[in-house]
């Protein structure tokens, strides 16, 4: 029977520098840790368990690098059939938990709590489950990205704090009319990201006794000034229009290029702006636009390491992420990965992220300082077990409503009895 001493653990897991590590157990312990990036994520994980192997000799971690969409659609299919990884970073944080291994019995559960807080519930799968049952890697956060240099070509005035979706839409067209620029705005095909809009347009997403309802008013009057944007130009068509089915698509390379004026997509992009985008244009952040309803928010979100009960190493997986959890690690790779820290002591202490512009440290910086204006109904969709289900919803509805397949009130329809046998299965 394999098993890890639990005083190399503890050890590891804590940091303990200057101290003798126990030797590790004989016998080999092979993690597989399924993983995707948004920048150099995985690149740096692979180097800081480096770390984590050397003081367990006998453990060893592949570090499998997938593109983001075999973590959407081929790991819940692996799982379902027995055959995931040890371990993965997933952005499904509820919806997958019913495969997670709860990390509790193998780590400092206090600790766990001071640091990540109200993160950890986002991975139970339910109000009344306890457990932990994953490690927040990065917090991310809805906004949008502009291109400054073709605001200043195009003689255009950034519009300034409390800007209205109409207001940054308006500025954009008239960016695009005066510079050239093919396209005046993007938001990515995904329905987490016209959530914060939709919110801003009045959209509860859940009713009163805290049921998922999706559409509302609120939601409808988002998606008809949606696709009344595709229709006159004012919204990149294909990115929305060009995919089928629920499939994900960003803007993110039509910016780099410096053909699209405004971009709505997230923190995750900070990396990607500061490698590609270089000095060939100035951008910068502006955070999400307001609503008619008021609101000005974004969604919260992001991505987490999780181990899943069928591993055959529960002590060792355990072992790897409580490592990574650690503050003095965790602060490591948020600083080197560029991304916003979930861990609260490292959020705390500031991150000096390391390699980055002044643009990409002032857009950090923005994105972190827009985390006040975020709904109460963002972080309760966020969540919510059953998000992963309503943004495949959105995103093939209001489609077929873009390319013209439905008129907006039959898509609205569809969508609430797509929702409606969601909720039966």
């Amino acid at each position: 029977m394999k098993k890890i001493l639990s005083s190399t653990t503890a050890l590891v897991a804590l940091g303990v520098a200057g101290v003798a590590m126990a030797p590790a157990s004989a016998s080999a312990a092979e993690l597989r840790f399924m993983c995707y990036s948004d920048g150099n994520e995985c690149e740096v994980y692979d180097d800081v368990i480096d770390r984590f192997e050397e003081a367990n000799p006998g453990v060893t971690v592949v570090v499998d690098t997938v593109p983001y969409q075999a973590i959407l659609e081929n790991l819940p299919v692996q799982l379902a059939a027995g055959e995931g990884p040890d371990i993965a970073k997933v952005t499904d944080l509820g919806g997958l938990n019913e495969y997670y291994l709860d990390l509790e019995p193998y780590v400092d559960a206090g600790y766990w709590q001071e640091s990540f807080g109200g993160t950890l519930d986002w991975y139970r799968g339910g109000a009344d489950r306890q457990g932990i049952y994953g490690m927040h890697s990065q917090l991310t956060v809805t906004g949008a990205f502009v291109n400054a240099t073709l605001f200043e070509q195009a003689g255009v005035d950034l519009p300034g704090a409390g800007a209205t979706w109409e207001d940054w839409a308006a500025a954009s067209r008239a960016v695009s009319e005066a510079t050239g620029a093919p396209f005046p705005m993007a938001i990515d095909r995904s329905g987490h990201r016209v959530a914060g809009p939709a919110i801003s347009y009045g959209a509860a997403l859940f009713n009163d006794d805290g049921e998922a309802i999706l559409v509302d008013d609120g939601f409808q009057a988002f998606v008809q000034q949606f696709v009344d944007w595709h229709e006159d130009g004012t919204i990149a068509r294909d990115v929305w229009a060009g995919q089928g089915g629920a499939t994900y698509q960003d803007a993110a390379q039509e910016f780099i290029n410096g053909d699209l004026v405004f971009y709505y997509s997230g923190s995750w992009q900070v990396s990607r702006m500061n490698d590609q985008v270089g000095d060939f244009f100035d951008w910068q952040v502006i955070g999400s636009p307001c609503g008619p309803a008021g609101a000005c928010s974004g969604m919260p979100g992001g991505a987490g390491i999780v181990a899943f009960a069928e591993t055959e190493y529960p002590e060792e997986a355990a072992a790897l992420i409580d490592f990574l959890a650690q503050e003095d690690v965790y602060a490591e790779v948020a600083a080197r990965t560029r991304n916003l820290p979930a861990h609260l002591g490292v959020a705390g202490a500031g991150v000096s992220f390391e390699d980055v512009s002044p643009a990409a440290q002032a857009a950090l910086n923005g994105f972190a300082g827009s985390l006040p204006d975020i709904a109460p109904a963002a972080f309760a969709y966020q969540g919510y077990a059953g998000n992963r289900a309503m943004y495949g919803i959105t995103v093939e509805r209001v489609s077929q409503a873009i390319v013209g397949e439905l008129t907006v009130e039959e898509a609205m329809e569809r969508a609430r009895a797509d929702l409606e046998a969601a909720m039966s299965n």
